[in-house]
Parts: C-alpha cells; structure tokens; sequence
C-alpha cells in the first residue's frame, strides 16, 4: 500500500539524504575508535559496518578492500581524513 508523504514529510526525507554523507562521516569517525578497542567477533562486525559506509559514500571497492583486509584502524583514519578533505 503506497502512501502519499506531506510537505513537511518530503522535507525531512530530503533533508536527511541531503546530509547522509555527513552523517556516514561522523559514524565512520566513531567506529575507528571502536575499532582500536574491539577483538573479536565484534571487530569483524564493525569492519562489515565500516565497509558499508564506504559504499555508500562511493569508496572505490578495491580501497575498501585494501583497508579492510589491512585491519588497521589507522588506514581507516587516513582514509576518513582524505574523505573529510573533499568536503
């Protein structure tokens, strides 16, 4: 069943995408540090996470495989420095 959104709905939707890409920055900030912390099965969650983010904020593939295989969250923060750069 589609449903029609208001005006204001149509905002917030619009809103929100226009500021996805900040927002994927800012989660991505904290998962670097949640990664110097995390061991584990929790580590490799985090990693799938951060891998999506990257996709989403159009990573190269093969950029986002180097620094996951890599396991290190420093590559991950050089990465989101660069990222923070083009904006």
């Amino acid at each position: 069943m589609a449903q029609q959104l208001t005006r204001h709905q149509q905002s917030i939707v619009k809103r929100y995408y226009e500021n996805l890409d900040t927002a994927l920055l800012q989660r991505l900030g904290e998962k670097v540090t949640d990664l110097y912390l995390a061991e584990g099965k929790k580590r490799v969650k985090l990693w799938d996470n951060v891998a999506t983010a990257l996709e989403k904020l159009g990573v190269p593939q093969s950029r986002i495989d180097r620094v996951r295989e890599s396991d290190d969250a420093r590559q991950l923060a050089t990465l989101l420095q660069e990222l923070l750069g083009k904006d």
